[in-house]
């Protein structure tokens, strides 16, 4: 079993690779059309509704800020415009989306750089986070130090490894956490400790070693001396969200809870959000290290059945035993059932046997309990807690030529590309960002 050798892995509790074998190395996203996203949605377009739906092509955009700025151009409030889901900023992606009370030709309306709207109907409902089933990659990866008849050979071993594992370990990726600065699980730990102005601080002026050298001095500015006023100064506009807390706490200093509260609902939920995602990369790294299979379940393990659409359904779950576990078996070979690890939260139960000491001491050493997701002084962050498929079903196809890979694969929604790439490439974080 092959550990990461990669500090930036283990700060997100991604500490295991499925396969043993190198990787190929390379680059992702030397250029912007290297990284290529299609969603797969449900959403049916008809010729009548109040909602237009809208295919979108963009290229290096973040969806929020993309959905900001047609709002504005369009001149209707953000809420009007729906999609099933984010997408990756520097890459090519496709998808739809549903702009309600507005016409084709309002469209015309529309002047923004590396987009392309094309109209494809109308419907009764907006497009949300349900009709998403998944997106389909096609990532180049450059810069390869090898022949393409050795990429070749890695990629078909390591491919075959993964086919017959039945996929890859599901991790919450890199951008969960964030590559040069990942500080989004730290700040959810302090907030679930209680620790608000530990948590305010960290967020705004905590310093890492993978950015740039600009930032971290100014944020080493701010931790050293907390003033804010010299912080707006110094923090560039692209820092957006800490110069917000830090406007707050100009105007009201000490007002930590407010400073969360002056950021939107979304970001102030996703600290907590990431910070479970690291305690399930850390019980999922463990479960690995330990030998203990993620395809086969032990006897404790709580499994998860599918729904009508077959996706895992955590809501619908059952504990194998000794006595039920053909049944799982055959359900699981089925893709009827998988095996699931806790998103830990309020009212989680821990697994039974050794996944559950493994959840225990993973707690402990981060000297937390799941009493502690109960958020006392910001109550909107509690966190009941959810399960989550230990396994990553995927079936990559690919081509190489001399420095060079193409690796295409579907991964259903929740899931991340780079949990399939880093099993590829072996590489350093920072190239696969």
């Amino acid at each position: 079993m092959r550990q990461s050798e990669f500090e930036l892995e283990r700060l997100m509790g991604i500490e295991a690779y499925l396969t043993d074998e190198d990787g190929i190395g390379g680059d992702l996203r030397v250029n912007v059309d290297d990284f290529k996203v299609n969603e797969i949605s449900d959403i049916k377009a008809g010729k009548t509704g109040d909602h237009l739906i809208v295919r979108v092509k963009k290229e290096n955009w973040e969806t929020h800020h993309l959905i900001r700025d047609l709002s504005r151009q369009l001149g209707i409030s953000e809420g009007r415009i729906g999609i099933a889901g984010t997408k990756d900023k520097r890459a090519v992606t496709t998808q739809l989306m549903s702009i309600s009370g507005i016409s084709e030709e309002e469209l015309n309306n529309v002047n923004l750089p590396r987009l392309e709207l094309t109209p494809v109907g109308r419907s009764g409902k907006n497009i949300g986070l349900g009709d998403l089933f998944g997106n389909e990659f096609d990532i180049t990866i450059r810069n390869i130090g090898l022949t393409g008849t050795e990429i070749n050979e890695r990629l078909a071993s390591i491919t075959s490894k993964i086919n017959a594992g039945g996929g890859v370990p599901n991790y919450f990726g890199y951008q969960r956490f964030g590559i040069k600065r990942p500080v989004t699980h730290l700040v959810g730990k302090m907030l679930v400790k209680g620790d608000i102005e530990g948590a305010a601080m960290t967020y705004i002026a905590r310093s890492f070693p993978w950015e740039n050298e600009e930032n971290r001095q100014i944020r080493d500015v701010v931790m050293d001396t907390r003033d804010f006023k010299e912080g707006v100064k110094l923090y560039p506009l692209n820092l957006r969200y800490e110069r917000t807390m830090m406007h707050h706490l100009i105007e009201h200093p000490g007002d930590y809870i407010g400073a969360f509260r002056s950021l939107s609902p979304k970001l102030l939920k996703l600290f907590v959000h990431a910070y479970q995602s690291y305690l399930f990369n850390k019980v999922l790294s463990r479960r690995i290290i330990k030998g203990i299979s993620i395809v086969v379940p032990v006897v404790g393990d709580v499994v998860c059945f599918v729904n009508d659409r077959m996706e895992p359904d955590t809501s619908r779950t059952d504990v194998v035993t000794r006595k039920n576990m053909p049944d799982i078996m055959y359900l699981l070979k089925r893709k009827r059932a998988f095996i699931t690890l806790p998103l830990i939260g309020r009212d989680t139960k821990f697994d039974e046997g050794e996944i559950g000491e493994i959840e225990k001491n993973v707690l402990d050493e981060e000297g937390i309990t799941t009493d502690d997701f109960v958020a006392g002084q910001i109550p909107e962050l509690t966190s009941a807690g959810l399960r989550r498929e230990v396994l990553l079903k995927v079936t990559p196809s690919f081509t190489a030529q001399d420095g060079l890979a193409d690796i295409r694969f579907f991964l259903p929604k929740g899931c991340y590309a780079t949990t399939v790439l880093r099993e590829y490439m072996k590489s350093d974080p920072e190239r696969m960002d």
